[in-house]
């Protein structure tokens, strides 16, 4: 068979997101304030799903690079695609971050936490690397119109604070002083690292709505990914809160826990506002007949991080209304997970998913119409 028509040519890095939300299923569940008994059995399930998932990936995008170098390049020189690198650093994460909360019911805690610490580490590293190299790429090497902005461009500058979000868990099994001290630190300037080049994308890719109208209608799921940062930074400075007081002296965690709270709350709202927003956007798109397409996928992750961040705020407040939030936020995660998992099977089986992409239809000159 040709390597041009092995569908191996087309698996993109779009298709880590499979990955981020199937993990983010097990562990935003196993954060939950709530909990039941049974379901530990199903997080740890999908845990294992996600595990399986990240191998399989890991393997077939390594042979997508052995096979076709050229579609490989061909990626990165695209700025549509180029920032779903960023998916991979946050697969990595996520998985590790789920083997610590969840996985270690079945392989044991030792195997979890030296697993979640070598995921953490490279996550980490790769996150950093696709946030200092695709800004890089679009500034020097990418052709971007004015009407290019797009949320995908997050996906590039978020990994930064997944691991924020989630290194915190692995201070408690550094050694004391230095290396914890060390690890908090260097998880709040991951944490400024993100959500500084959240802050400069967000008003770029509002001006586009504003200026050239609603996304094509495949692209419309992803303003689902502006709630990933804003979940995820809720989460993080939570999360880091909850151990400061393993790694710096009282008064300076004190400090962390009360901005824990002064930021949290605030930025879960708005993303409950960019919720709103998105979903609208998104009902707007069905009724124009907006088909399946991989974007569905940013129902997933982006909203578990919302459920994370209103757990964490739970746990910090004792509010009954974050305990809800959370619980609304999770079943609407796992509705999407469900939908997007059948969908993307189904796509699969049918092989249209790792089909040649069609030839983009000539853009219009103006997507500012209005119906009446």
């Amino acid at each position: 068979m040709s390597t041009h028509s092995s569908p191996l040519r087309h698996l993109g890095p779009n298709w880590y997101a499979t990955v981020m939300g199937t993990a983010i299923v097990a562990s935003a569940g196993a954060a939950l304030p709530v909990h039941r008994t049974g379901l530990r059995g199903a997080y740890e399930v999908v845990w294992a799903l996600a595990a399986l998932l990240l191998l399989a990936l890991l393997v077939a995008r390594a042979a997508h690079w052995a096979r076709h170098p050229d579609q490989a390049r061909q990626h990165l020189a695209d700025p549509a695609v180029a920032p779903f690198y960023g998916c991979l650093a946050m697969a990595l994460l996520a998985v590790g971050g789920a083997t610590g909360s969840v996985g270690s019911g079945v392989i044991g805690e030792r195997a979890a936490v030296a697993t979640d610490a070598v995921l953490w580490t490279t996550g980490t590293v790769v996150g950093l690397a696709a946030a200092a190299a695709v800004p890089y790429l679009m500034v020097t090497r990418h052709r971007i119109g004015p009407g290019d902005a797009s949320p995908v461009w997050l996906l590039s500058v978020v990994p930064p604070m997944v691991s924020a979000a989630l290194g915190p868990t692995l201070v408690p099994h550094l050694p004391a002083g230095q290396w914890q001290q060390a690890m908090l630190l260097g998880c709040y300037a991951l944490f400024g690292i993100s959500l500084l080049a959240t802050l400069l994308i967000l008003p770029v890719v509002f001006a586009r709505l504003l200026h050239h109208g609603p996304l094509p209608l495949a692209l419309t799921p992803a303003l689902f990914l502006v709630l990933g940062p804003l979940g995820q930074s809720t989460t993080a400075v939570g999360n880091l809160a909850d151990v400061a007081p393993h790694a710096v002296a009282a008064p300076a965690a004190q400090a962390m826990a009360g901005f824990a709270l002064l930021y949290g709350v605030p930025v879960l709202g708005f993303a409950m506002l960019w919720l709103v927003l998105a979903a609208a956007m998104v009902v707007r798109a069905f009724r124009q007949g907006m088909g399946f397409a991989m974007t569905w996928w940013a129902f997933t992750f982006p909203v578990g991080t919302c459920v994370t961040g209103a757990a964490a705020l739970a746990r910090r407040t004792g509010l009954d209304a974050f305990t809800w939030l959370a619980v609304g936020l999770y079943v609407l995660l796992v509705a999407a997970w469900a939908v997007a998992g059948a969908r993307t099977l189904a796509g699969l089986v049918s092989g249209k998913l790792l089909a040649a992409p069609r030839p983009a239809a000539p853009a219009l000159a103006s997507t500012r119409a209005r119906t009446t």
